[in-house]
């Protein structure tokens, strides 16, 4: 298949990958956009991760109010230099992040903010449900992986791509901006909330 410089372009918008790794991508797999497009965040993803040690201590706060004005959020998003923090692909992450907030209401920013006394209160009803030892175990396991996936922001599904969460997405921005990326911390106020 004869790869066009419109495939390249998508391939680049898509991943920020440059020209000749979007074509060179494209051209391994024939054309396929989806598989070259997989390869390039798998390689997103390994950059990434060694950014993951760089402080993070510019970046944004973001303030979203839903619309009718019953929802806000205000979130930080910080990464290493003012230079990105600046960036629209930067404050439009941001405010995707914030909406998403508005929309999923996560309580936690990742699994590591969870108290332990909320995981030893799901382990207490598992074990008053009177169930054996062994399956006790499987119980709170499961109840935790659904709590991490609930109320952790991170390992929510994207609302507007169920496909990813948004861990994935913040991954994708750091491939793509070439910085270590991280959300710091958010409030979310719904209208007489208490």
């Amino acid at each position: 298949m004869k790869i066009t410089t419109a495939m390249v372009k998508e391939l680049r918008d898509e991943t920020g990958a440059g020209v000749l790794d979007a074509k060179k991508a494209l051209e391994a797999y024939d054309g396929d956009f989806e598989k070259a497009l997989q390869e390039l965040r798998a390689k997103g993803l390994a950059k990434a991760a060694k950014r993951a040690e760089r402080e993070a201590k510019e970046g944004v706060i973001e303030m979203y109010a839903h619309p009718g004005n019953r929802v806000g959020v205000m979130l930080e998003l910080n990464c290493e230099t003012d230079f990105v923090g600046k960036n629209e692909r930067f404050l439009e992450l941001a405010h995707e992040l914030a909406l998403h907030i508005a929309a999923m209401s996560p309580t936690y920013v990742s699994r590591d903010q969870v108290p332990a006394v909320e995981l030893e209160r799901i382990r207490t009803e598992a074990l008053d449900e009177g169930k054996p030892a062994n399956i006790v175990e499987k119980i709170v396991s499961g109840r935790v992986e659904k709590l991490y996936k609930e109320q952790c922001l991170l390992e929510q599904p994207f609302v507007k791509d169920e496909e990813r969460t948004v861990n994935d997405l913040v991954q994708a921005a750091i491939s793509v901006l070439g910085e270590n990326i991280v959300v710091r911390r958010f409030a979310r106020y719904e209208l007489g909330e208490d």
